[in-house]
């Protein structure tokens, strides 16, 4: 990916306003992709696109650029709406087009937006055509001849057919009645969808964070932001909790004292509740994954593999072993017997398969799971210095290492973001982890 311009590891984002969330490159961009598309379609008719978007204000701008731009290449246009990432994976897939296009930041605030294309069938497009898109961005724009332009319409029901497809992840003789769950969708892309989902799966939903102005999205809601859930929770004297992201692929929940759980604990539930009916080959996690995940999956005789930071790791790595099931500790859970993307509603359904099957709560559930306390902590770094061949580093990273032994880890990361190395160490108990912590911050990366 570092030879790129343009797209990152997950399409392109950046700030409203900044070299490629604005209208004229969004323009180009459909332009572009439209054309390489188009090169690549083997079909009869115009190739279809459909496009989703999260509640961002920016949204109705950036899908107005992109529909001029891929019906100036020639082709069609279905506007979805307001809808989760996942839903256009789906939207994609069960309707036969061409790409999808989804216009959101995910958990990021309103100010900030991004577009990501899904390829026919509901994946991530393959780097060879992204490759091809982000040449043509550049080129000369040459549009088709007035008969040969593409057509816009909206999609019908978008939003209906997406709650069908994911009440239909939910096994048909088990229902949610009796349950009180709190919904947070962020004021988000599945403001409009995860109650519905929930409510008539039998659950008396009370939904929370389905207010969007275009400005609110992520703000002290949904899954980057759990307390507002616990606090509901409690609030409503709820059984438990469920929240998304502002594009409901990320996924947290809360029991009924308001304790919240995070994505290595629901997929360990997922992974726990398929094993009673049926070997599970292997779980992807990644390098923030928590030790007693691991350690639990050797327990329950599955193997784990860890994959770079990012969902679009996790995926690549799951791909590769023929494994259904991965994840991140921050709620992206991928469970691909039912879908080809991480899509926080469809988990939220098996971890609630799990509890319909056990009869049990979520404390219950997780008693066996013991998590290791993480201790991390940023540390500035000068631009192009070389930690990795620090000796102090090194010495330091050795001798916490051998006072841990089996009982903990040390990960060191540079930031992708920003200028600053990541330490984290994990171990049985907190005074260990904070022990090595302390180890690593008394070297100064300075000499």
């Amino acid at each position: 990916m570092s030879d790129r311009k343009y797209f990152g590891t997950d399409g392109v984002r950046g700030e409203v306003g900044g070299p490629t969330i604005n209208p004229e490159f969004a323009l180009r961009l459909g332009y572009a992709a439209g054309q390489v598309l188009a090169a690549q379609y083997e079909g009869t008719g115009r190739p279809t696109v459909v496009i989703g978007k999260d509640t961002r204000i920016s949204g109705y701008m950036l899908e107005s650029a992109l529909e001029a731009g891929l019906s100036a290449a020639g082709i069609d246009v279905l506007l979805a709406g307001p809808v989760p990432t996942p839903a256009v994976a789906y939207l994609t897939r069960t309707l036969r087009l061409t790409a999808g296009i989804v216009i959101s930041a995910s958990h990021n605030p309103y100010y900030d937006n991004g577009i990501k294309f899904f390829s026919a069938q509901g994946t991530k497009l393959p780097d060879e055509i992204e490759l091809k898109i982000e040449q043509a961005i550049d080129q000369p724009m040459h549009w088709v001849k007035s008969e040969s332009l593409g057509r816009a319409r909206r999609l019908a029901d978008s939003a209906g057919r997406y709650i069908e497809f994911c009440k239909s992840a939910f096994p048909n003789d088990l229902n949610l009645n009796g349950l009180k769950i709190v919904v947070d969708a962020a004021h988000g892309a599945a403001y409009n969808i995860a109650p519905h989902v929930f409510r008539e799966l039998g659950a008396e939903v009370i939904a929370v964070g389905v207010q969007p102005d275009g400005f609110n999205i992520n703000q002290e809601v949904g899954a980057t932001y759990p307390e507002k859930l616990a606090e509901e929770v409690r609030k409503h004297s709820a059984d438990l909790g469920i929240a998304l992201d502002g594009d409901a692929d990320r996924l947290q929940m809360v029991d009924a004292q308001g304790r919240i759980y995070n994505g290595d604990e629901l997929l360990y539930l997922i992974v726990a509740d398929h094993l009673q009916s049926q070997p599970v080959k292997g779980v992807v996690g990644t390098l923030m994954t928590n030790l007693g995940f691991e350690k639990k999956m050797q327990e329950l005789g599955v193997e784990f593999a860890r994959a770079k930071v990012g969902d679009r790791y996790v995926l690549e790595l799951m791909q590769q072993k023929g494994w259904v099931f991965g994840g991140e500790s921050s709620g992206h859970l991928l469970c691909l017997d039912w879908h080809t993307t991480g899509d926080g509603i469809i988990a939220a359904l098996q971890v609630l398969t799990a509890l319909c099957h056990s009869g049990k709560s979520l404390p219950e559930l997780t008693e066996g799971l013991k998590m290791y306390p993480q201790i991390m902590v940023n540390v500035p770094l000068q631009p192009g210095q070389d930690w990795k061949n620090h000796a102090g580093l090194q010495q330091a990273t050795r001798e916490v290492e051998k006072m841990l032994g089996d009982r903990g880890r040390v990960l060191i990361r540079a930031s992708g973001t920003e200028p600053k190395l990541r330490l984290m160490v994990e171990a049985e108990q907190a005074d260990l982890a904070q022990a090595g912590i302390d180890t690593l911050l008394a070297v100064d990366l300075m000499k």
